[in-house]
């Protein structure tokens, strides 16, 4: 079974996540330190579009995991949490075991005879948690977005995440061979419950400083020159301090700065900034307001 060989320090841990593209920082850094050898999950909250999900991936690229993804929406139930019955199959071997009934065998599709059957890891199906929790390989499981779903499915996640087993009424309960590492992001639509937040080390995310952006922008996009990135940060700080329905994410920063590569900008004026607001912001009050602010102050852009 392959063994993930838990980070020395800190540093080791800034150093693996650069390696694979992404930028810590120290408090990064030390909160995967300190849930690797804790054995304890990762509670991540930020604005939408911080790179939440992203740390997780990056997180499993570089201690070579596997990485199993819980997406979590309003309305998210046990079976698609942990685990479901293949009722189709189960249905097909039932009648199967019908058609195979004769006189002169006439318990042999009884319920008795193929309950057992029916009811094995044959017909099991894996949902994210149970999938995690059977793994023999290193994984980091990933719970995106906790704060969407009801008060009842985050005690659902809570029982499991306490004690990293699953209890499957006709099987037994299952228990885990390795702990993963957990990760759970949330935008904080809702506050999340104590219980789970005192079982978890916790992380804020929030929008990059304008240096740690541009050194960002700099890495995603080699191929962009250092004074448009740094203009491309400044537009995007200025937009993130307006009051707007939607902040620019770091990925549509970077998608941006992609697009003014591809159009040849060498440097962004009020007219090139507005002409391309649409892959920055998403709501059209968000573009006319922005649109106004940026020929307000053309001359220092």
């Amino acid at each position: 079974m392959k063994e993930v060989i838990p980070f020395v320090d800190v540093a080791a841990v800034e150093l693996a996540l650069g390696a694979v593209g992404y930028l810590s920082d120290e408090e990064i850094a030390t909160v995967i330190f300190l849930a690797q050898h804790l054995q304890k999950p990762i509670l991540v909250e930020g604005p939408a579009g911080t790179g939440k999900t992203e740390l997780a991936k990056s997180l499993a690229n570089a201690i070579g995991s596997r990485l199993i993804r819980l997406q979590c929406y309003e309305g998210l139930d046990e079976s698609k949490v942990l685990y479901e019955w293949n009722y189709r199959k189960q249905l097909l071997r039932i009648q199967v075991e019908r058609n195979e009934e004769t006189p002169d065998s006439p318990q042999q599709g009884s319920w008795r005879r193929i309950e057992g059957d029916i009811f094995s890891e044959e017909f099991l199906l894996e949902r994210p948690l149970l999938e995690a929790i059977r793994a023999t390989d290193p994984v980091v499981l990933l719970i995106d977005e906790i704060d969407r779903v009801e008060i009842e499915t985050e005690a659902l996640l809570l029982e499991v995440l306490s004690d990293y087993q699953i209890s499957i009424a006709e099987l037994g309960t299952v228990h885990a061979t390795q702990i993963p590492l957990v990760v759970l992001t949330s935008n904080g639509t809702r506050e999340l419950s104590e219980a789970l937040k005192r079982r978890c080390l916790y992380l804020y995310l929030d929008y990059p400083s304008e240096e740690r952006e541009r050194a960002i922008v700099l890495a995603k996009v080699p191929e962009i020159e250092e004074h448009l990135a740094t203009e491309i940060v400044r537009v995007v700080s200025m937009l993130r301090s307006m009051e707007l329905q939607k902040h620019p994410s770091v990925s549509e920063t970077l998608d941006w700065a992609r697009t003014l590569l591809l159009l040849g900008v060498e440097h962004i004026d009020s007219s090139v900034a507005t002409s391309t607001l649409s892959i920055l912001l998403k709501y059209r009050d968000d573009i006319e307001r922005a649109s106004k602010e940026l020929q307000r102050i053309d001359a220092n852009l």
